[in-house]
């Protein structure tokens, strides 16, 4: 039974807007904020958004815009002929973390933060290279990007002249002390210019502080393995998943346990048998490589695990700005109440892979031990391409591209769509792609997998194989995953057609 129904002599939840800033994001997040913290509870009801706009003076438009993106996060459901009601959901709790009382059971909960140093350095004696031995990857494809390569933005778009200006000023007349050894952590400027679009964008609260600047989203994770975990740990991964984070867990002596993804995302139930388990990686705006958005049911489990178990989740946000109805979704890290989610960020889907510059957002406990191991390992990174991202960001031509790279996406997406091979014999229907760089497409059985990616092979077009992405010892489940934004709308185009002439004579 639903509680009494929120009327606008509640004050709806006592709301005060800046109006100088965006309404819609305003109130979404003021919204979002009460919900979480139980002032809205499960199976409230919520006003009319013509009610909610006369009590706060605001547009229609603007409470339609709020109430859909808290519909696209699962905040809040319709009930037909009965209104908008809070959906149901997990408790969570709200207490917020202080400091080193989060009780780490690492290296940082039995040391000190000056330890970390030392910590660090026994890293290169446990064995790493018997390790890597049965930890690793094949070599990235290479040669120009075709369809339907996996992992490849429209770098095709990006302003290369833009670029090539900015970087060329940056060298013309560089400030002396950019020449000199910087903060481990980054560049200062960037930093702050990244909190603030990740405010902005995201939804996500964070300060410049609590970023550190990364060779990429791999060596994000990389450092997560490093820091956070010791040899015989715990660690959950998605399966199937993002192999490469698997292994740099690996690589510290972890044991690497796989966890099923359904169409909510990583199974929180298996996850909560798996006893002793340190650290979760997952991929929840957009899986790799099933392409499931993880629910707000989900996501919220997953918080209240790590708060029982003091245990970290590392969230890889390697595609979340990508998303074709309404804003993209906040990110998990933007639901985390008590710092136990590391956020790792990439510009390589943005820009372009060989950029290689990535980010964290750490909780604030964190940040110094993080810059101080990659001190250890490259002292600092490269200034000039942060400069020139800095200035990128800074004369607005970041937003700028993203909007661009976004409709290319899009266009892209639906190329794929409306192309599509079908009543192929064992090869699924096409399904719908809301979010995301990939989609994954169901086969019947593993032979009949392989033998699809051949003949896409023999007439140049590239496949993955879904069966490629699970864990060793596990039984895995046979589909094609096909990225779509590589390449334009006519080479997707002529790329389906060769697939369909080849997959029906066959």
């Amino acid at each position: 039974m639903s509680e009494s129904p929120l009327t606008l002599s509640f004050d709806p939840t006592g709301i005060v807007l800046d109006r100088r800033q965006g309404l819609s994001r305003q109130l979404y997040q003021a919204l979002r904020l009460r919900v979480l913290d139980g002032r809205l509870s499960s199976g409230t009801r919520l006003p009319a958004s013509r009610d909610l706009a006369a009590a706060l003076a605001l547009s229609r438009n603007s409470v339609v815009r709020a109430y859909d993106q808290l519909y696209a996060e699962g905040f809040i459901e319709s009930r037909v002929g009965d209104g908008t009601y809070v959906s149901q959901l997990p408790k969570l709790s709200t207490k917020l973390s202080t400091g080193l009382s989060l009780g780490f059971s690492t290296g940082l909960s039995t040391k000190s933060l000056e330890d970390t140093e030392d910590s660090s350095s026994k890293l290169i004696h446990n064995g790493p290279l018997k390790r890597l031995q049965n930890h690793h990857l094949p070599p990235p494809k290479s040669g120009p990007p075709r369809a339907f390569r996996v992992g490849i933005p429209a770098f095709d778009l990006f302003p290369f002249e833009v670029w090539a200006k900015l970087q060329a000023a940056f060298w013309r007349n560089p400030e002396p002390a950019a020449l000199g050894y910087g903060d481990p952590a980054g560049e200062p400027q960037l930093r702050e210019l990244i909190a603030t679009y990740l405010r902005r964008s995201r939804g996500l609260s964070c300060t410049a502080e609590q970023i550190v600047i990364t060779s990429g989203a791999q060596q994000a994770i990389s450092l997560c393995a490093q820091l956070l975990l010791e040899a015989g740990e715990r660690v959950a991964v998605e399966n199937p998943g993002y192999r490469a984070a698997g292994n740099a867990f690996a690589l510290t002596g972890a044991s690497v346990h796989g966890i099923a993804v359904d169409n909510d995302g990583l199974d929180c139930a298996a996850l909560n048998a798996l006893a002793d388990c340190r650290l979760a990686y997952v991929t929840p705006a957009h899986q790799y490589p099933t392409g499931v958005t993880m629910s707000l049911a989900r996501r919220l489990e997953l918080l209240a695990w790590a708060e029982r178990n003091g245990s970290w989740i590392v969230e890889d946000d390697y595609d979340g700005e990508y998303r074709y109805s309404g804003a993209p979704l906040a990110p998990l890290a933007a639901l985390d109440r008590r710092g136990r989610v590391l956020y790792v960020g990439t510009f390589g889907k943005i820009a372009f892979p060989a950029l290689r510059l990535g980010y964290l957002v750490l909780p604030r406990q964190l940040v110094q031990p993080f810059a101080q191991c990659r001190a250890l390992a490259v002292r600092h990174s490269e200034v000039g391409t942060q400069a020139v991202m800095a200035r990128f960001m800074a004369q607005g031509h970041f937003q700028r591209h993203i909007r661009r790279m976004r409709r290319a996406a899009l266009s892209r997406r639906n190329a794929l769509q409306a192309g599509w091979p079908v009543d192929i014999p064992g090869l699924g229907s096409m399904p719908e792609v809301s979010a995301g760089l990939h989609v994954k497409v169901d086969v019947d059985n593993l032979a009949r997998e392989q033998v699809l990616i051949a003949q896409a092979e023999a007439v140049g077009v590239e496949l993955n194989a879904l069966s490629d992405y699970w864990l060793p010892g596990s039984v895995p489940q046979a589909g094609l995953v096909l990225g779509f934004a590589a390449v334009p709308e006519a080479d997707i185009a002529d790329a389906l057609g060769r697939l369909r002439q080849a997959w029906k004579q066959r």
